[in-house]
C-alpha cells in the first residue's frame, strides 16, 4: 500500500485592516529572508538570478572601499520610509552613528546617504516607479538602479532636486562609471560579468 505524501502549503499571515506597519516586520513569524513592506503590503522575494548576486557583491564591495570614514556600506537591509513603508534596497550607504545595535533591523531614512537597487524580473516596476518615488519622498539624496543588459550592468544614476523633491538623472553608464556624487566614484563596469564571460 502506498502513501500519498503529505503536502504543506504555507500560511502567510491575514494583514490587519489598514495593511501591516514598520514595526510589524520584525514581529511577524516565519517570513522568508529579505521580505519587504510596501504600502502596507508585504512583498517576497524571488529566487536570484547570478547576475543579482554578482551586481550586489560588487557594488558592496566598491562602495566600501570608497566610501568616506563616516559611512558605512550595508547589503540587503530595511530602511524606515514611513509607517507602511519599510524596502529593503540591495546596498545602502548610511551614516555610521545608526550602526550601533547588532541586534537593529532597519536604519532612518534620513541616514541614508545612497540606495542602489538592482532590478531582477519581478522588481522591474517596483525598482523603477515605486521605490525611486518612496526613496525620494523620503529625502534620500542618491538612487543607482542596476539593470542587466545582455549580460552587463547599466546604471541608471539618479540625485535629489532639492526644489522638486524628485529625482533627476545624472547619467546611464554601461562599461565605466564615474560621478563625484555622493562620493567620487570611478567602477569598472565589466566586473560584474561572470568570469567565463570576461575569459571570452
Amino acid at each position: 500500500m502506498s502513501v500519498e505524501p503529505k503536502t504543506s502549503t504555507p500560511t502567510w499571515p491575514s494583514p490587519p485592516e489598514g495593511g501591516w506597519t514598520a514595526d510589524d516586520l520584525d514581529q511577524l513569524p516565519n517570513l522568508p529572508p529579505h521580505t519587504e513592506l510596501i504600502d502596507g503590503s508585504l512583498v517576497f522575494v524571488s529566487p536570484q538570478t547570478l547576475f543579482h548576486s554578482r551586481a550586489v557583491t560588487f557594488f558592496e564591495w566598491q562602495l566600501e572601499s570608497l566610501a568616506p570614514e563616516e559611512f558605512e556600506v550595508i547589503r540587503e537591509f530595511t530602511i524606515d520610509i514611513d509607517r507602511q513603508n519599510r524596502p529593503e534596497p540591495d546596498v545602502v550607504v548610511v551614516r555610521g552613528d545608526v550602526v550601533d545595535d547588532p541586534e537593529q533591523t532597519r536604519f532612518p531614512a534620513e541616514a541614508v546617504l545612497l540606495a542602489v537597487e538592482v532590478v531582477s524580473p519581478d522588481s522591474v516596476s517596483r525598482d523603477r516607479e515605486t521605490k525611486p518615488h518612496k526613496y525620494a519622498r523620503a529625502g534620500i539624496p542618491h538612487y543607482w538602479r542596476v539593470e542587466n543588459e545582455k549580460g552587463l550592468a547599466v546604471v541608471h544614476a539618479f540625485e535629489l532636486e532639492p526644489t522638486t523633491g524628485a529625482y533627476t538623472s545624472v547619467g546611464i553608464f554601461r562599461e565605466r562609471m564615474k560621478v563625484a556624487a555622493p562620493f567620487p566614484v570611478d567602477l569598472d563596469l565589466t566586473g560584474i560579468r561572470t568570469r567565463r564571460e570576461r575569459s571570452q
